[in-house]
């Protein structure tokens, strides 16, 4: 996990370092497009897969979230600093609490309820209204979680129906094709220099999400996800150290606000499942 938070920030150092050289949507669907390569893979699970209608049409619906949060993402990172990008994006998790809620029939118990208060603090910590210009990167990070929240709702309901790699090749598939539009309004062809940042980004992008997965493997999600907050510590150093960016102590502690609601909701639902699994004293063990 350690090793992921460091390269999803270099993903977010190389959008920083191109982004004002290229439209966000052209960026966004490149490094999709160059990251295709990866997904070789795939392919004939997802041939193997025969997914119906209700399949596609949630492929599709993830896929269109995706990219409108892909966009607004490229954009703000071009607008804002990397630490707030960064520490704005921890609120996805957030939103797939309040989604699971309200679409997939889970319980919203007190104690959540009281974990998603204390996140949109974080939030109101970290863009201070009234004390600072909310700027539209600012908004757009806002947006981008709720967008990347609702993908992960619907990833979380396709994991139980599909493979793993089906749900990871049908999002780059789908993401590249809505992003394409996007892309070609406003198109500037891309040097061979670009080119080779947009490439290396995506395979950062890849190795993060095979070495999160690896983690995953590894240990729990109550011991993986505390590590996640060294992604807020990385993201602050390479803005400070390679853009000279202000450390802003505001942005850290809503962004640490924001990833403790997020740990704390992880452990309960871990703590609940383990008593649903586990028999009590009174019970005989096999």
């Amino acid at each position: 996990m350690m090793l992921t938070g460091a390269t999803l920030v270099a993903v977010t150092g190389i959008v920083k370092h191109i982004g004002p050289d290229l439209p966000a949507a052209e960026i966004a669907f490149l490094r999709y497009i160059l990251g295709l390569v990866f997904l070789i893979p795939m392919i004939g699970p997802i041939l193997r897969a025969r997914m119906s209608r209700q399949s596609l049409f949630l492929f599709g619906a993830r896929g269109l979230a995706h990219t409108c949060g892909a966009v607004l993402w490229f954009f703000a990172m071009t607008r804002i600093s990397i630490a707030e990008v960064t520490a704005l994006n921890y609120m996805a998790p957030i939103y797939v609490t309040i989604g699971a809620a309200l679409f997939l029939g889970e319980t919203l118990a007190f104690r959540r309820i009281i974990a998603v208060i204390a996140a949109l603090v974080g939030v109101l910590i970290i863009l201070r209204p009234g004390f600072r210009e909310i700027s539209a990167g600012h908004i757009a990070m806002l947006f981008t979680a709720i967008f990347f929240g609702i993908s992960h709702l619907i990833a979380k309901l396709m994991s139980g129906r599909v493979s793993p790699a089906v749900v990871v090749g049908m999002l780059s598939i789908t993401v590249t094709v809505g992003l394409a539009p996007f892309a070609y309004v406003n198109w500037v062809t891309p040097n061979f220099e670009q080119l080779a940042w947009i490439f290396l980004m995506a395979s950062f992008a890849t190795a993060g999400h095979f070495t999160m997965t690896l983690a995953f493997r590894a240990a729990p999600i109550t011991v993986t996800q505390p590590a996640t907050f060294l992604q807020l510590v990385w993201a602050v150093l390479l803005g400070a150290v390679v853009f000279g960016e202000a450390v802003d102590f505001w942005v850290v502690l809503g962004g640490s606000v924001i990833l403790s609601s997020v740990i704390f909701i992880i452990w309960r639902e871990t703590v609940l499942k383990r008593r649903d699994i586990t028999p009590s004293h009174l019970e005989t063990k096999i």
